[in-house]
Order: structure tokens, then C-alpha cells, then sequence
């Protein structure tokens, strides 16, 4: 009986040290910030939609920029400024999927892979509803890779010059704990 104690004593002391470890663990919170340029024309898209859905406004026979059921692959540059001469500090890879009837709103997966400065060669992952009649838009931060291996936070969208028949600017804040 002596020994179940012992074996239950020392099984509740080590979960207890698990648990202030991580949780007496210091964190380190990053704010990046940065442009994100999205063409869907010219002779360089770098987005496109994949798979086409369907319209569900009579638009008098012209198709919709954006439609229910659209998904776009997406492979834009990050930038420090708004302008397209602008220091290039990554990547912005992944999908939209439009997902409602009414309104233009996707479920978008971002990948960020950066590609200058401090955090070269890590990556902040995001995912989230995003509604682009809002002035803001949320999604979460889901992970990450490099120094922000394990990230958790949110992102804030919003933007800067956009249209939704030939793309343009998206201001993106990133707030991560690491």
C-alpha cells in the first residue's frame, strides 16, 4: 500500500512541475505588420481562381468577380509598405473558399513565409472567416514555424486598395505569442 502512495505521490508532483513549467514559462509577443498585394489580372496574377462556383445574382449574363462555391489559390507578395516598390518581406500563400450566399465572404487559409530581416525563414499560419464588406476583418493564428514555432494570436485584415475584379493591397497585423 506503501508503494501506491509513493508511485500516486510521485505522479501528482511531476504533473504539478509540468504544469508551472509551461505555465511560468516566459512568452514573447510580436506585432508584425505588413501590405500583402493581391492581382488577380495582368500578365502576372498572383491569384487565381482555381475552381469556379456559381452565381447566384442575376447579373444579366456577365459572371461575378466573386462567386459561392469559388476557390482561389493565392501566392502574393508581402511588403513593409503599401506601395509595390516597396521592401518585400515575404510570401503569402494559400486558399479561399467563397462560402456564402449573400455577400462576398471566404474561408481563408494564409500561410506568411517570411523572407527578410529577424524572422527570415519562419512562417506564421492563419485561418478565418473573412467578410469583405467589414472594415476589419479577424482570423486566428494557428501556428507556426522557426522562432514562432507553436505561435498563437490573431490576425487583423483590412483593406488598403482593393477591388474585388482585379485585387489590390491588404493591410495585415499579425499578434503572436510565442
Amino acid at each position: 500500500m506503501a508503494s501506491l502512495s509513493s508511485l500516486l505521490l510521485g505522479c501528482f508532483l511531476l504533473a504539478a512541475a509540468v504544469f508551472l513549467h509551461r505555465n511560468g514559462a516566459s512568452t514573447t509577443t510580436t506585432h508584425l505588420h505588413f501590405y500583402m498585394h493581391d492581382a488577380y489580372t495582368g500578365p502576372a496574377p498572383t491569384a487565381m481562381r482555381v475552381v469556379s462556383g456559381r452565381s447566384l445574382l442575376d447579373d444579366g449574363g456577365d459572371a461575378a468577380p466573386r462567386q459561392f462555391g469559388d476557390i482561389v489559390a493565392l501566392n502574393n507578395a508581402l511588403t513593409e509598405g503599401p506601395s509595390a516598390g516597396s521592401a518585400r518581406v515575404g510570401t503569402a500563400q494559400g486558399f479561399a473558399v467563397r462560402v456564402s450566399e449573400g455577400g462576398v465572404v471566404s474561408d481563408l487559409s494564409l500561410h506568411m513565409v517570411l523572407e527578410a530581416g529577424e524572422h527570415r525563414g519562419s512562417s506564421v499560419t492563419a485561418k478565418g472567416r473573412i467578410d469583405m464588406d467589414a472594415g476589419e476583418r479577424e482570423s486566428v493564428v494557428i501556428g507556426g514555424t522557426g522562432r514562432f514555432r507553436l505561435a498563437r494570436g490573431y490576425m487583423v485584415t483590412k483593406n488598403y486598395d482593393y477591388s474585388l475584379a482585379t485585387g489590390g493591397i491588404v493591410e495585415i497585423d499579425l499578434y503572436l505569442q510565442h
